[in-house]
């Protein structure tokens, strides 16, 4: 489930969600910005299917649990 394996793809995977997520985030962004670009723009996924939103805040919760992303003032942003 968070990392790739033999039976789930790496776009499937919570790191490769996470890694589309942080492509979003020059400066900081809403979740709610980063979930449309995500929705709108998402077009490294092969088998053409939208990334789930539950994937998405599972990816959005791994992120800041390995402290690769800060909230800040309502923004997340990438940790430096």
């Amino acid at each position: 489930m968070i990392l790739p394996s033999k039976h789930l793809r790496q776009e499937n995977a919570l790191l490769g969600v996470g890694a589309v997520i942080l492509r979003q985030l020059e400066g900081g962004r809403t979740v709610s910005e980063i979930w449309e670009r995500i929705r709108q723009g998402d077009s490294t996924r092969t088998n053409g299917a939208q990334v789930p939103f539950d994937w998405f805040l599972l990816a959005l919760s791994l992120l800041y649990a390995i402290n690769a992303i800060e909230l800040q003032s309502g923004l997340i942003r990438i940790r430096p």
